[in-house]
């Protein structure tokens, strides 16, 4: 009887693992296998710190080549172009009070925010017409106005130019405002289309049987559920009006109608002078407010997009 308990204590500790027994020394399951130092330096700390550096280096130079003197920035043979030992804020006083930035960020948070709010509507109405009421080709219009997501803007905006000046909106905010919901129904509606199928249709049948009306159940069941969804669509549209470029060189020419992107590549660029200080402050301030809105609602924008996905 020694003997058999001695063997039983000397033989690996087992744990069940659904049907099966693994022994508790195999490292293979799960995470088990970050318990070593060298493979948790190897395997998750030296990737990590991979990615950051990588990310964060564009910050980085921006917000290091906004603060360096013209000396140091023209003169890299003698200044160290990673480091600076005398920042000043001339840059950004320039950026800010002797040019229209100010403006120019009122005219891309006007845009953003008009034509993101306008794309929600339409792509909240037509998911939910397509996922929900089922008529015919429903599916087909689905892959339709997916696939209308893929034509390039260089191509649209040469025809949607001459659109826009016949109706008189050329070299106005509004030009913009109607023109990129083009870009963002498409992508909206697919993203909002996977998340909507992922709400039980039980609830809007009880809701049926209650004597609900369509709108109702949209605004008072679905939405309310739908808000991870809409907030990464929200996310998306005025991720890509803040940053568009094409659309905003075409349709404006006015130095105080311009958008960011456009801005500060035209007014801080002359011929082959590039005044870097000003260009990277301007980048830099206009970066922060995409920086504070995915801050804010990362969690809500990467569920919707695994709901998004799984359909």
């Amino acid at each position: 009887m020694t003997d058999t308990l001695a063997t039983k204590l000397a033989e690996p500790k087992r744990v069940l693992h659904g049907s099966s027994a693994i022994p508790a020394d195999d490292f293979s399951e799960g995470m088990r296998y970050l318990h070593s130092l060298p493979r948790r330096l190897v395997t998750l700390y030296l990737p990590l710190g991979i990615i950051v550096i990588v990310l964060l280096f564009p910050f980085y130079w921006m917000a290091l080549t906004a603060i360096k003197p013209d000396e140091q920035l023209l003169n890299l043979d003698k200044f160290n172009p990673f480091i600076t030992t005398a920042p000043t804020l001339k840059h950004i006083q320039k950026l800010l009070f002797e040019s229209h930035y100010l403006e120019w960020l009122w005219n891309t948070m006007f845009v953003a925010i008009s034509a993101t709010v306008l794309s929600i509507i339409a792509s909240v109405l037509s998911a939910y017409a397509i996922v929900r009421i089922r008529f015919r080709g429903a599916q087909w219009v689905g892959g339709a106005i997916f696939l209308a997501y893929l034509v390039p803007p260089s191509i649209l905006f040469i025809p949607l130019a001459t659109v826009v000046f016949q109706y008189g909106l050329f070299d106005t905010p509004f030009a913009l405002i109607l023109t990129y919901p083009t870009i963002l129904i498409p992508f909206s509606t697919w993203l909002l289309m996977g998340y909507f199928k992922t709400i039980p249709f039980e609830l809007e049948e009880c809701a049926l049987i209650d004597g609900a009306s369509r709108w109702q159940i949209l605004t008072k069941i679905v939405l309310p559920l739908a808000v991870p969804g809409l907030i990464s669509a929200f996310i998306f549209c005025f991720t890509l009006c803040w940053n568009e470029f094409i659309y905003a060189l075409t349709f404006l020419t006015s130095v105080q109608n311009k958008t960011v992107p456009v801005a500060i590549v035209n007014e801080f660029v002359d011929g082959d002078i590039y005044r870097w200080g000003s260009l990277m402050a301007g980048a830099l301030v206009g970066s922060l407010p995409l920086v504070i809105l995915y801050a804010f609602f990362v969690e809500h924008y990467v569920s919707a997009m695994t709901g998004a996905v799984k359909e």
